[in-house]
């Protein structure tokens, strides 16, 4: 393993690990060919890996990165098979990060961990592909806004619907008076996650680096029911369904209304449905106010009910008609909700679905590639997609503390609120905090 303060030497002294002939060949600059590292393995992992594959003529996978040997083996198996070559794989992420050979990284690691890599790899030179949610508490968010503008590489986040062409015209056609004055908008998902238990402290597993998975968070002894997905319920590491799934669909709420940051926020809901270790809620229903408009979002993580017959989605209000948009598609209404126009994408998409391999994943890597060739404008670049995932973290601290928050829509900062900016930013572990 690279001690952290070995890596932040190297950086600072301009070394690297030596680059290859043979992989100087496959440099973005030397045959337009971009190296990818993938950190973050579980999940979403193999949904850059298959965006990946059906770029490969732009792309080639250098590295894979995961703490855990056992999720590590599995997936590179799947990658030589998908890829016909094996990628370097590693435990520490900061081997890639310290090659050479690697122009960008993508990361689907848990959210705890999205700024704090994202900002070691900008200051390793590194472009970055980043999963929503990109930071795990509002400071971070600012602090990987300063980190990109700093050190100039593009940081792309996974807002994959922000590249899906039926998505850019329905928004173009709204923005042009399609449903006349937009003025609500109302986000949902529904899901029937079952209970995550009572965990039970055990040995960590010989597999799996749990101080190198815990990183900036402040240590705690392991337990067998939070690693390799139960963490998105867990305050130390994860951010609830709303930044779990929430974002996605109320970046299309905030993108259709032209919005920014709101002037007041105010959550309401509880972990109803079983009595476990889970420390969000399961239901929670948000209103982000502006003077002239309303944004709301509903998130059901263990009721299955569905809202116009989609498991997810946004559905946007206008004075003239409504518009019902998802993944699979939309749905228009007029005024009155007679329904004047339909399209379907032929794929329908599921809550249950937790690895998001689709068309609009390819669409935004490719986005992402052009961006770093000059040819493109990132579809969901940093400070854009901040807005929407600080207003999911400041629903989660309307919960927390069980008020509206009045903020200020310039920054998003709450005001007059001391105990509710507490939750701004968060305690690291000793050495791994946060800088630019």
């Amino acid at each position: 393993m690279i001690s952290r303060r070995t890596f932040l030497h190297e950086l600072a002294a301009g070394t690297a690990i030596a680059t290859t002939a043979k992989s100087y060949g496959q440099i973005l600059g030397a045959n337009d060919r971009v190296n990818f590292a993938i950190a973050g393995l579980n999940g979403r992992g193999y949904a850059h890996l298959s965006a990946l594959k059906d770029l490969s003529a732009d792309t080639r996978l250098a590295y894979i990165c995961d703490v855990d040997a056992t999720v590590l083996n599995k997936f590179s198996a799947r990658a030589q098979q998908a890829l016909g070559y094996a990628p370097q794989a590693e435990q520490d992420f900061r081997h890639a990060l310290a090659s050479r050979e690697v122009d960008a990284i993508s990361i689907a690691t848990p959210d705890h961990w999205h700024t704090p890599l994202a900002v070691l790899a900008l200051k390793a030179g590194k472009h970055v592909y980043v999963e929503k949610p990109s930071s795990q508490n509002p400071r971070e968010g600012e602090l990987l806004v300063e980190a990109q503008k700093k050190y100039g590489k593009l940081v792309q986040v996974g807002d994959q619907q922000r590249s899906s062409a039926y998505t850019r015209k329905m928004i173009d056609q709204i923005h042009s008076g399609f449903i006349g004055t937009p003025y609500l908008a109302r986000a949902w998902y529904a899901n029937t996650r079952g209970t995550m238990g009572i965990g039970k402290e055990a040995p960590v597993p010989a597999t799996l680096d749990w101080d190198l998975w815990q990183g900036p968070a402040p240590r705690s002894a392991y337990k067998d029911n939070i690693h390799p997905y139960n963490w998105h319920w867990l305050r130390r590491y994860g951010t609830g369904e709303t930044l779990n799934n929430g974002t996605h669909e109320v970046d299309i709420c905030r993108w259709a209304l032209q919005a920014e940051f709101p002037h007041t926020v105010s959550s309401a809901g509880g972990r109803y449905q079983y009595k476990d270790d889970w420390q969000f809620y399961d239901t929670l229903i948000t209103n982000f106010g502006y003077p002239d408009k309303t944004i709301s979002w509903e998130g059901r993580s263990c009721q299955g009910m569905r809202d116009f017959g989609r498991d997810r989605g946004s559905a946007i209000f206008g004075t003239q008609g409504t518009v019902v948009i998802d993944r699979s598609g939309y749905d228009v209404f007029d005024w009155k909700g007679k329904q004047t126009d339909q399209f379907r994408t032929g794929h329908v998409t599921s809550t249950s679905d937790l690895l998001g391999i689709d068309d609009m994943t390819d669409a935004h890597f490719a986005n992402f590639i052009a961006a770093m060739r000059g040819k493109e404008n990132l579809n969901s670049p940093i400070p854009v997609a901040n807005v929407t995932v600080t207003m999911l973290l400041l629903s989660n601290i309307a919960w927390f503390v069980d008020r509206t928050l009045h903020l200020d829509p310039e920054n998003g900062h709450v005001l007059n609120d001391a105990e509710a900016m507490q939750y701004w930013s968060r305690t690291y572990e000793p050495g791994w905090e946060v800088t630019v």
